[in-house]
């Protein structure tokens, strides 16, 4: 495979079947992609270590240039997510019309690819640093990848996450929290409504209450770039038949936060949310329980990497445009390790996850130059 050829890349990437094992069963996971892509990267002359983040599960770790002086770290997520429904092969790479079809080129094989391919067509123009490329495990699921990164004491000046974003800049993300809500009642006889406690309308009391708190307070608490908080319901389940009060059920809540929106605040709004509802019904029992949080992200649009990537983009041709991101990625881990980190790559996330995904091959080319100048410029310490 020729050098810095982001495309060939890509094309290799999407062909070895990724899926996150901890979403869905039997899948062989990250490990040969992982192994794949190290053979290649050595190739283009890179020094490459492969890290486990959990049993045959590897990260990818890459570094090329000069140690010593500055540093920017290139990230991406080699799992993908399953492929029921998908409407084309997932693993043929099939190419058409200027698109790469393939589950995981949109999200992110095609950022992934670019970022590979732009580290190395910097080292040949010559690097005043060293670029860091790590393409890790698990993001799909709980980040085991980066969070293994983090901690095992892997730092750089400053980040890019190549997610897809369509080419723009994404400095901002949001988090979520997951809570679940155990309700429960009383079992009787349909007919028995004098002793049967229904669990499930229990929760759809709370629901309710959830909705007031949807419009009368998080509609009204805003991101410049991503839009208000949300809450939604997840999942629900409950009862055992048509003539029986339900003793048991059970919701899955997830709160969608905003920066500086935190893991406390969300359960003590949704603690008021129980309090108001069992004023409203002394026969409330329910346990509010705290699953998951994976926290927001924010760079400040005068950072010092938001500005050399706009300088970059700038030189490239590219016109410049600031969105935030809809979906949770590891630029939050990064961030909170002390890496300032924002997100940039090929692709639409929209198609991530979707029955039909591509990536535009020009996006992916696009992206390679862009990275390629924000690379030798940030090392160069030609941007402040």
């Amino acid at each position: 495979m020729p050098s810095g050829d982001p495309v060939a890349l890509l094309r290799q990437l999407v062909r070895i079947d990724s899926r996150n094992p901890s979403l869905v069963n039997g899948a062989e996971g990250e490990g040969p992609v992982a192994h794949a892509l190290a053979a290649t990267l050595r190739d283009w002359g890179f020094a490459v270590s492969l890290a486990e983040a959990a049993p045959g599960r590897p990260n990818v770790v890459a570094r090329i240039g000069r140690p010593g002086g500055r540093t920017l770290l290139f990230n991406g997520h080699l799992d993908v997510v399953g492929v029921e429904g998908m409407r084309h092969a997932p693993f043929d790479a099939e190419e058409r019309d200027g698109q790469l079809f393939g589950r995981g080129s949109a999200d992110m094989k095609g950022g992934v690819a670019a970022m590979c391919a732009a580290a190395a067509r910097a080292a040949r123009q010559g690097l005043g640093g060293e670029i860091i490329v790590t393409a890790v495990v698990d993001e799909e699921y709980e980040s085991l990848g980066t969070r293994a990164l983090v901690a095992s004491g892997v730092r750089a000046d400053a980040a890019i996450v190549t997610e897809p974003t369509r080419l723009a800049v994404n400095p901002a993300h949001r988090g979520f929290v997951w809570a679940e809500l155990d309700f429960r009642g009383r079992a009787a006889h349909g007919s028995r409504y004098d002793i049967g406690i229904d669990a499930i309308r229990h929760a759809g009391l709370v629901l309710a209450a959830f909705d007031q708190l949807q419009r009368e307070v998080l509609d009204r608490r805003t991101h410049p770039l991503l839009g208000h908080a949300s809450l939604h319901a997840a999942t629900i389940a409950g009862g055992t038949g048509w003539s029986t009060y339900p003793e048991r059920c059970t919701l899955r809540v997830e709160r969608r936060t905003l920066p500086g929106e935190t893991t406390e605040q969300v359960m003590r709004e949704f603690e008021e949310v129980r309090q108001r509802v069992a004023a409203y019904d002394a026969t409330l029992d329910v346990t509010l329980r705290h699953v998951l949080t994976q926290g927001p992200s924010d760079v400040p649009a005068g950072a010092p990497i938001v500005r050399a990537l706009e300088e970059a983009m700038r030189a490239e041709g590219e016109s410049v445009l600031h969105e935030g991101m809809s979906a949770w990625t590891d630029a939050a881990i990064l961030n909170d390790a002390g890496i300032p980190a924002i997100c940039y790559g090929p692709g639409d996330i929209s198609l991530a996850h979707a029955d039909e995904e591509w990536v535009p091959l020009d996006e992916v080319e696009r992206a390679t130059r862009v990275l390629t100048r924000l690379a030798h410029d940030w090392l160069r310490g030609e941007v402040a």
